[in-house]
């Protein structure tokens, strides 16, 4: 059984995650998505809870044929530690998908296989990029599975977005 992990912030969860978790798909037979700063919600960086995250990776992965595990985790203030707290709250898993330079510091100094798999169409497709679109009334939709937009919709994301991003 080969076990794979890759873990984001997903704030949204997007086309870009979907493309990388549908290539990890061929290579494990089960992934474990961590749900990165799984305490931060309702700011302008990280406008979704931890379980509305949840929510939309678990819909949008529901035909992707390779069992997903879906976990939350914290992030721990003490980087010498991090990879301990993530392997605390996590299935064992074999290698560690990300291209996050300290991530991979992280797990090559805890001596777990690292790979790094090709980023989909990261100028547009990035958190950043489709939270701007949401705060500038443009299109971001198609730059999301049809399963988030639906959470989003559901959730008034895009209202709370504009709401916590104003100033007083």
């Amino acid at each position: 059984m080969r076990r794979g992990f890759y873990i984001g912030r997903f704030q949204p969860y997007h086309n870009g995650h979907q493309a990388v978790l549908e290539g990890i798909a061929q290579e494990v037979d089960e992934i474990i998505i961590g749900v990165g700063s799984a305490q931060l919600s309702h700011d302008t960086q990280n406008p979704f809870t931890a379980g509305e995250r949840v929510l939309m990776i678990t819909r949008a992965l529901k035909d992707l044929g390779c069992p997903a595990y879906v976990i939350p985790i914290e992030d721990l203030r003490r980087n010498a530690l991090w990879v301990a707290h993530v392997t605390s709250m996590t299935p064992p898993f074999d290698i560690c998908y990300t291209s996050n330079p300290l991530v991979i510091q992280l797990f090559k100094e805890a001596e777990i296989t690292i790979k790094s798999p090709p980023m989909y169409l990261r100028e547009t497709l990035s958190g950043t990029a489709i939270r701007q679109k949401i705060l500038n009334g443009e299109d971001w939709e198609s730059c999301v599975p049809p399963e988030v937009v639906e959470v989003i919709h559901e959730i008034d994301g895009e209202n709370r977005l504009r709401t916590i991003s104003e100033t007083d």
